[in-house]
């Protein structure tokens, strides 16, 4: 423990099961009584209130190249393991500060602009109602995860990158392996071993996929990162690699946790989804609150670039830090009645996809997902209901569910 971080009776366990599945008590407790909250199981400082993670994402005070100090520091097996991962991740444009970030977001924004994300909603659209199709008839208890939050952005970024949907089960295994490790899994003992696998097997993928791409040119999202340049300047070839595996990762990983957490919210909310139905104009509000009130990010992983205080803590160099978003998305500083669920809430100045440089590249297309997706099901089923308790997932990083048993109500 940091000499400056006093003990506290309040300790933050996010392994407890009863956190996992409902953080926010704790949280507003550590909010006002200790923002800056060190964790001596995460030996990292927790940071909770809206001001100070807001700022904190937006100043220069935390870096988020965090990788290259861990991989330092770790026993000469491990780090031999790791060598692949750390080699891709490191090449992230979310690890990675000016002016390296600078340099890669200006190429890759090519690729996210609002207009090739508007030429998606037809692809989104005929996946959402070919998966309620196959979902129709079904009897009994569904896991509304692993038939629906997860194959809606899995297919989608599977065909943005021209991967058949038939891997769907090896995407899924791929991302699993390396979630243990980019989300902070806290019970996965063999999780550096399923992240280097997972890793490894991507990365063979696609460095055949973009080869083939090369060899045989054809219009696509790959194609666009391929031939993206700012002032002559390009991905290069392991850049490449490591922004598909980021785009194949992210890009389904947050809008699972979007559409299954909106889902469970909403039938916990009687009242708002009645709303919802009787007005689906309300549908961008819906989005914009679930991604406030319990939305697909927990917290966003920086470590101290340069010493300083806060709140009377001394974060030094080198510490890791959670800026935890979502504690500052119900701080009572920032929102009227912060654990109200309101679908019309405006406005709402939530955090769930940054701040600053760092904003998340793919926001739009997990909303605009969310705003297809979420209506589609419930129009499709107006007697949905849950069947048993959601399962959480364990993980520090995204907030999501593992299982969400749910009946469709259909005769």
């Amino acid at each position: 423990m940091p000499a400056t971080a006093a003990p506290d009776a309040l300790v933050y366990d996010p392994a407890d099961p009863a956190v996992m599945a409902n953080p926010y008590p704790v949280l507003a407790r550590l909010r006002e009584n200790d923002p800056v909250h060190w964790a001596p199981a995460l030996k990292s400082w927790i940071v909770t209130r809206h001001a100070d993670v807001r700022d904190l994402l937006l100043g220069d005070s935390l870096s988020v190249n965090r990788l290259m100090g861990f991989y330092r520091s770790l026993p000469p097996r491990e780090a031999d393991l790791l060598r692949d991962i750390i080699r891709y991740l490191n090449l992230w444009i979310a690890f990675r500060d000016p002016p390296d970030h600078t340099r890669l977001r200006r190429i890759m924004r090519h690729a996210f602009t609002p207009v090739a994300v508007d030429a998606l909603r037809p692809g989104i659209e005929g996946i959402v109602a070919g998966l309620l199709d196959r979902l129709a008839g079904r009897r009994g208890t569904v896991d509304l995860v692993r038939d629906f939050a997860l194959l809606v952005p899995a297919f989608v970024i599977m065909d943005m990158l021209g991967i058949p949907r038939d891997r769907v089960d090896e995407v899924k295994t791929w991302s699993d392996d390396l979630a243990t490790f980019i989300g902070g899994a806290r019970n996965a003992a063999d999780k550096y071993e399923r992240a280097a696998r997972g890793c490894r097997e991507m990365a063979g993928f696609f460095k055949g996929m973009i080869a083939e791409r090369r060899a045989n040119p054809r219009p696509g999202f790959l194609m666009d990162l391929i031939n993206a340049r700012d002032e002559g300047d390009q991905l290069s070839d392991d850049e490449l690699v490591a922004t598909c595996i980021l785009v194949l990762f992210a890009g389904h990983e947050t809008t699972t946790n979007l559409i299954a957490n909106a889902v469970l919210t909403l039938l916990r909310h009687p009242d708002e989804l009645a709303r919802l139905r009787a007005d689906p104009g309300l549908t961008d509000g819906m989005i914009e609150e679930v991604l406030r009130y319990d939305g697909p990010t927990n917290a966003l992983v920086r470590v101290v670039a340069k010493d300083h205080d806060l709140h009377g803590r001394q974060l030094r160099e080198g510490d890791r830090v959670f800026v935890m978003v979502t504690a500052a998305n119900r701080d009572p500083r920032a929102f009227d009645d912060p654990d109200r669920f309101d679908i019309g809430r405006n406005p709402n100045r939530h955090l769930t996809f940054g701040q600053g440089i760092h904003i998340c590249l793919g926001a739009r297309l997990a909303r605009e997902e969310g705003r297809i997706a979420v209506p589609a099901l419930l129009h499709r089923f107006p007697r949905l209901a849950l069947a048993g308790e959601p399962v959480w997932l364990d993980a520090m990083v995204p907030r999501g569910l593992v299982r969400l048993p749910v009946t469709l109500g259909e005769e």
